[in-house]
């Protein structure tokens, strides 16, 4: 997965990409106010969702990612200075108690272990936040869609895992987060020029078959007893 990541760095803001499209496009509509507000991305690689925060009035934003040439693409963005980190998202450096909303974007796929993620994320949010995690759909993994992306005259693939609708839920439900909303996003008209462009609009209608993304929705509500 490093290397993947390494190799892809230089031209993942460059490139078109149809996944990413059609999460920012449904993404962008759910998240609530930023002002006033901490936040956090989680696996921010080059700050695309860190710069949508800090643009939408966010109190306070960081991104964290381990990929060193994925934040190598994102230091140079001005509005990104002093707003980056790296480190593990299973060890997160944040405290407690610190964050009023978390973005995990094309997370979850990488992580084996989502309790400990999950318990990492209730330890560092508050009561009430907003936790949105977004995924490639269980169903489109099964179709054997993956992350990838166009390299040396052909396509490049990053290893990722699938985890279940359920093991998601249940894994966020054992750690206090509540499920506000689950959508399963399509790709759409929109999408479709960015295969069109790519020359695969036959790729593009068999794609509209199955959802495309799994976007997940939590807040977090802490057990009775718990330490606030």
């Amino acid at each position: 997965m490093a290397k993947g990541y390494e190799v892809w760095a230089p031209t993942y803001d460059r490139d078109p990409n149809p996944l990413l499209a059609l999460e920012e496009r449904t993404l962008q509509g759910l998240l609530p106010s930023l002002v006033g507000r901490d936040a956090l991305d989680v696996g921010c690689g080059t700050g695309r969702w860190l710069e949508r925060l800090l643009q939408a009035g966010a109190q306070s934003a960081v991104g964290i990612d381990l990929s060193a040439p994925m934040l190598t693409m994102a230091r140079p963005k001005p509005s990104l200075r002093g707003h980056l980190v790296r480190a593990d998202c299973l060890a997160l450096p944040v405290r407690p108690l610190s964050a009023d909303l978390v973005i995990c974007s094309f997370v979850i796929g990488h992580i084996l272990d989502l309790s400990t993620l999950a318990r990492e994320l209730a330890r560092l949010t508050r009561t009430g936040a907003d936790c949105y995690i977004t995924d490639v759909h269980p169903t489109a993994y099964a179709d054997g869609w993956r992350a990838g992306f166009r390299h040396a005259g052909g396509s490049a693939e990053i290893t990722s895992h699938c985890h279940s609708f359920v093991r998601i839920l249940d894994s966020f439900a054992a750690q206090g987060f509540k499920p506000v909303n689950f959508l399963e996003p399509r790709l759409g008209e929109p999408e479709m020029l960015i295969f069109a462009r790519a020359g695969r609009i036959r790729q593009f209608r068999e794609a509209t078959k199955v959802p495309a993304l799994l976007i997940c929705h939590f807040t977090h509500l802490p057990s009775v007893g718990s330490a606030l």
